[in-house]
């Protein structure tokens, strides 16, 4: 929406006084002075939270009264170059401001917008610059100050950008699908839009501007949009889901992009399933429906793909991808943890906000079960364990449909084995030829086939014996790691 740029200024002239993100000047366009507010005003805003900073030409800084301003930042020169150049020059590149002019009251007045200094300190001239209240002044190398403005700056989180500005409460509950909020949530229908509002920026969906008008955050878009698309900053954010003729990529035969918030989880999983085979069987009197792929394996999967993503890649958003025999989730963004120790060690979370919202709503535990519940499910199903690839800056993870052990490669049996030891470890249970045996749902007689696939397995440093002592019929298998 285009900014009403008068009423900013109005509310910012209604403050009692100055602060470290605001100033009101009638005159002094020195340009030195403009870079080195700009410096400090950038690196306090990333200090304390603010979304922009500003410095006002034709406020009076006593009265705040309208005095309007000769100042004006698209004719100044300094030497040849015009102002703004001239002050990006000497800015370091973590920078952003601009200039807007305005005609108030009959008057002419200038809005410098500062945006907070993002993953360093912002520097003027090679030198970092902080407020102090009105003032500013050279921030001290080594200082408590500096020491904190690194830490704020190095945290910048996607999450809580924004997606959409300068929005009325209409707009807002127009663009955000409150209604599914409030049902999650359990809000009753009667609360008042105001009352609305502020749970919504209690859980950090929306931010209210210095206008008086709110901004929907990223946060706020992933999550409850009712359009991802109307948020350029996420639109390439929102779930494909592609459905192949075949094995291959080369025949694509249905293919749907969600355009609502990840909230709509279910809706999604819903849709993926009735692209999945599935057969009845009959037992006794009643006929039973069996997916290929068991639903507990693809909701742990997809909520994975989306919450864990990583936001910060552009032009790419998570995507299933279903072939026959075999369905592929893929999302921007390499593991936080090494690929072969996700069902063990600790858990990591990319989007901490999301995934604490997303545990409320019980969308996921944020408790790292995720890939035990995965594995688990691919065991109990008799599936092959699913295979972990990191293309580029990307996880892919793979799901086959239950497979014979004759049909798998070794390679599938061994990835089976490594992941059975893993699990096993996990409930601190033994791994023994005859647990491996039952997670193949092979018989007794097979126990030669699977102590050849344990060997292999020892050969590689893919597994060890717990007890070397223990003689053959007692001998249990541990990951190589533990």
């Amino acid at each position: 929406m285009p900014e009403d740029l008068i009423a900013l200024i109005t509310a910012l002239a209604g403050r009692s006084s100055e602060s470290e993100c605001l100033e009101f000047k009638r005159g002094n366009a020195d340009p030195e002075r403009i870079g080195r507010d700009i410096c400090a005003m950038s690196n306090s805003a990333a200090l304390l939270g603010h979304t922009y900073a500003y410095k006002i030409w034709g406020i009076d800084d006593d009265s705040h009264e309208v005095a309007g301003t000769d100042f004006d930042p698209g004719t100044t020169t300094i030497g040849r170059q015009g102002l703004e150049i001239w002050l990006r020059q000497h800015l370091s590149d973590n920078v952003e401001f601009q200039f807007e002019t305005v005609e108030m009251n009959g008057k002419h007045l200038v809005l410098l917008r500062i945006w907070p200094a993002q993953y360093r300190p912002a520097l003027w001239n090679g030198l970092a610059y902080i407020r102090s209240g009105s003032s500013t002044q050279e921030l001290k190398h080594g200082s408590r100050r500096e020491e904190e403005l690194w830490i704020r700056t190095r945290s910048e989180i996607f999450e809580l950008q924004l997606a959409a500005t300068e929005l009325t409460t209409d707009e807002v509950f127009n663009l955000i699908d409150v209604d599914w909020y409030r049902q999650e949530f359990g809000i009753p229908p009667t609360t008042s839009p105001q009352q609305l509002l502020h749970m919504l920026a209690s859980e950090q969906l929306i931010v209210t501007q210095d206008s008086g008008r709110h901004a929907i955050t990223n946060l706020g878009a992933l999550m409850f949009a009712r359009n991802l698309e109307t948020f350029p900053t996420v639109s390439r954010k929102a779930l494909r889901v592609i459905r192949y003729e075949g094995t291959s990529s080369i025949a694509p035969s249905r293919s749907r992009t969600f355009s609502s918030g990840y909230s709509r989880l279910d809706d999604m999983l819903d849709y993926i399933e009735t692209l999945l085979p599935e057969r009845e069987v009959i037992t006794g009197a009643r006929r039973t429906t069996i997916r290929a792929f068991p639903h507990t394996a693809l909701r742990e999967l997809t909520a994975n793909m989306l919450i864990h993503q990583d936001l910060s890649i552009t032009g790419a958003g998570p995507m299933v991808c279903i072939f026959d025999g075999r369905i592929e989730f893929t999302n921007p963004g390499r593991s936080l943890v090494d690929v072969a120790r996700l069902l063990n060690d600790p858990p990591h979370s990319r989007n901490e906000k999301m995934a604490a919202l997303c545990r409320r709503m019980n969308l996921c535990e944020e408790a790292g079960s995720g890939w035990d519940k995965i594995v688990l499910d691919c065991e109990s199903n008799h599936m092959p364990a699913p295979s972990i690839e990191e293309p580029g800056d990307n996880l892919r993870v793979t799901l086959l449909q239950a497979t014979p052990f004759r049909d798998l490669t070794m390679q599938q049996r061994i990835d089976s084995a490594y992941w059975h030891a893993c699990m096993q470890y996990a409930q601190r249970q033994p791994m023994t030829n005859a647990s491996l045996r039952e997670r193949f749902d092979l018989p007794s007689s097979a126990a030669s086939q699977i102590s050849r696939l344990l060997k292999v397995c020892l050969d590689g440093n893919i597994l060890k014996v717990a007890d070397p002592e223990a003689g053959k019929r007692y001998v249990r298998y541990l990951p190589s790691w533990a």
